[in-house]
């Protein structure tokens, strides 16, 4: 197929381009390198399958020639980014998403929609279940993010329901891996840095708050084999392995063979409404697209520990 990976160079994107090309799709990359980094793509300069266009997807988009998927990944999604470009974020899941979900049906395209667990907030239910509509701050500081996926996925099943734009949708939860930018202030990759550096492991509160990590070999499995069902309802994506992030501290610790101490800092502003819990029911995924992740996370921190150790500039 000739497929469309919006947002192809970021830490996700980057690699579900690799394996659509593992498999022998032509892959488009469109990016406009706010977030995402030309060096998660510079294995690929020699492949002929692989074209990388520089565009922002809120602006006009050029002609890109017919596409049999079009995967929307295109968002800022560190907590970061929530607190340093948060119109830049609502203004790519509403504007950038509807340019995308155009050119899907002109093509005549399934459109993917790489949504977040995020849509269901602080969550009351637990595990989230994608039947579960969440309890979100509208206003809070990380609602940018939060509020324009929720836009983003009522844009693709109103733009389903009036043009009959063939759509899924990804319900992705906190995934880590090769490539994670180590500054982008997601948890995985600032322990690891932290710990590799010989600097205190920094847990929000007393680090009870608990996650569920999927490696992100695990997570493109998952998006492919969305992309290639026609489902058009939303699919929770993640690995229901949880546990409290002072835990993850630990293990990284340990991994690294870090001096490290483990440090409690007061929960900053921007992360106001960070959810307490969260892992996911994966039970859809399992049933309709028969996945469910095989990494264990002692598995995969060895692998993005090695790769921090070796390609960033870290240490």
């Amino acid at each position: 197929m000739r497929i469309l990976v919006a947002g192809g160079g970021g830490f996700v994107g980057s690699h579900l381009t690799d394996r659509l090309l593992d498999r022998g799709d032509e892959v488009v990359v469109l990016d406009n390198f706010s977030t995402g980094r030309r060096s998660n793509l510079d294995h690929l300069a020699s492949t002929a399958q692989v074209e990388v266009v520089e565009h922002d997807v809120t602006e006009r988009l050029p002609d890109l020639g017919s596409f049999d998927v079009v995967a929307n990944l295109a968002s800022p999604a560190s907590p970061d980014d929530f607190a340093r470009i948060p119109l830049a974020i609502l203004e790519v899941g509403s504007t950038g998403t509807r340019r995308l979900l155009d050119l899907a049906l002109a093509c005549d395209a399934r459109f993917l929609q790489a949504s977040t667990s995020e849509v269901y907030g602080d969550p009351e239910v637990h595990p989230q279940h994608e039947d579960y509509v969440g309890h979100v701050d509208p206003i809070g500081p990380r609602s940018c993010y939060d509020e324009a996926k929720r836009f983003g996925e009522a844009l693709v099943m109103a733009h389903a329901r009036v043009h009959g734009t063939r759509v899924g949708i990804a319900r992705i939860f906190n995934t880590y891996g090769e490539r994670m930018a180590p500054a982008d202030g997601r948890v995985v990759n600032t322990f690891i840095v932290q710990a590799l550096r010989g600097e205190p492991l920094t847990v929000h509160g007393d680090g009870s708050q608990t996650r569920s990590f999927c490696h992100v070999s695990d997570l493109v499995a998952g998006l492919t084999a969305l992309l290639d069902h026609s489902t058009n309802g939303p699919v929770n994506l993640g690995n229901p392995d949880e546990f409290t992030v002072r835990t993850l501290a630990e293990i990284v610790i340990e991994m690294t063979g870090s001096t490290s101490r483990i440090d409690s800092i007061p929960m900053p502003e921007e992360r106001t409404g960070d959810p307490a819990q969260r892992r996911p029911d994966i039970s859809r995924a399992r049933d309709l697209l028969g996945w469910s992740p095989t990494v264990s996370v002692r598995d995969g921190l060895a692998g993005m520990i090695d790769h921090f150790r070796s390609a960033e500039s870290v240490v």
